[in-house]
């Protein structure tokens, strides 16, 4: 197991769409932690290069990220919603992919990775065992007890438990309106019920962004955490500048539909104002017809029309090269640990 070979338990949470890079992933790893590599909305042809571009940089352990892909969504159900943003926005064309996913498949098959983890659903027992077969542990994203028992019967090696403070998109393998009336999982509850619930080594990931944070989910049960919003100031992020500038604000956060169709969370702005009460459930469908608007709304400095993913924490994220981030985490969560038991708990 590779949580077990780490010197730190630190994991780089796989940020698609522009803050993932292959300098990122190699720093963390390098660091002592595992960096993740987002293969989500590249081509198999990019993902490649992604991969060899990490393996120039470290020879150290490194994971990668995939997006599994979910079922079309009909145009009707999403027409009144683009018909709306169309009178204010400029919008492109709706589109149902798979996200590559055969041909990345392939790929880590042929150029295996110390893990692969799957986002929005589970691999089937098959694909799962096909990248057992090469090597690599298979980790799978969960938001709650019934998704962690499909993962363990699929034969996943770990589960990631999301917690609802998590920044992007929620790692639910069915995203239901129907479901929004329902509170979503905190991490504290998630891993304390997947605890009970399943025995596999969990990592905990939504809301982590210092040592005290790590040392938490590490009491409550965890072999191990994954961030992501406390790297999107590091210098090797791919973060846009509109993003990072919005960084440094103390903007609330949100849950949205409004620019992918798939819930998510980020800073809270004009658009997800206007627009999360009608955006339907439609994804990768709204991703791609919102795509034009918020590539022109960073192309202008304009953070009201653009998605900014973070979680609730997001405001206590340094701006530190990733490995030194690594390192004092990895210190103040030593130190954490050490105070909350010799200062906190009286002998019996």
């Amino acid at each position: 197991m590779i949580l077990n070979e780490l010197s730190v338990p630190i994991v780089l949470a796989p940020m698609a769409g522009g803050p993932s890079t292959p300098e990122l992933t190699a720093a963390v790893s390098a660091a002592g932690g595992l960096g993740l590599l987002a293969a989500g909305y590249l081509t198999a042809t990019d993902t490649a290069a992604r991969l060899a571009a990490t393996r120039e940089l470290t020879t150290a352990p490194f994971g990668v990220n995939l997006f599994t892909p979910g079922s079309a969504t009909t145009p009707a159900d999403f027409a009144d919603y683009l018909a709306e943003l169309g009178h204010t926005h400029e919008v492109g064309t709706p589109k149902y992919d798979t996200d590559d996913w055969d041909a990345k498949l392939e790929l880590l098959i042929k150029a295996p990775v110390a893990v692969v983890t799957f986002t929005f659903g589970c691999p089937s027992a098959d694909e799962v065992a096909r990248l057992h077969e090469v090597g690599s542990e298979v980790w799978v994203t969960v938001t709650s007890a019934a998704e962690g028992r499909i993962a363990v019967a699929a034969g996943a090696d770990v589960l990631v438990a999301q917690g609802a403070e998590a920044g992007g998109h929620r790692a639910t393998f069915i995203d239901r309106v129907a479901d929004d009336a329902t509170d979503p999982l905190t991490l504290l509850a998630l891993l304390q019920i997947l605890r009970a619930t399943v025995d596999l080594p969990i990592v905990a990931t939504g809301g982590i962004t210092t040592g005290a944070g790590i040392a938490a989910a590490l009491a409550a049960g965890a072999a191990g955490v994954q961030l992501g919003t406390v790297f999107l100031r590091s210098p090797e992020a791919g973060t846009n500048p509109v993003h990072r500038a919005a960084l440094g604000a103390d903007t609330p956060t949100m849950l949205t539909r409004a620019f992918t169709g798939r819930r998510a969370r980020g800073l809270r702005n004009r658009f997800m104002d206007e627009h999360s009460a009608t955006a339907p459930v439609a994804y990768p469908e709204i991703h791609y017809a919102t795509a034009p608007l918020r590539a022109a709304a960073r192309t202008a400095s304009n953070p009201d029309d653009v998605n900014m993913w973070a979680g609730q924490t997001y405001t206590l994220a340094p701006e530190l090269p990733a490995g030194e981030l690594v390192r004092t985490l990895a210190a103040d969560a030593k130190t954490a640990l050490t105070t909350a038991l010799s200062g906190r708990i009286q002998s019996c």
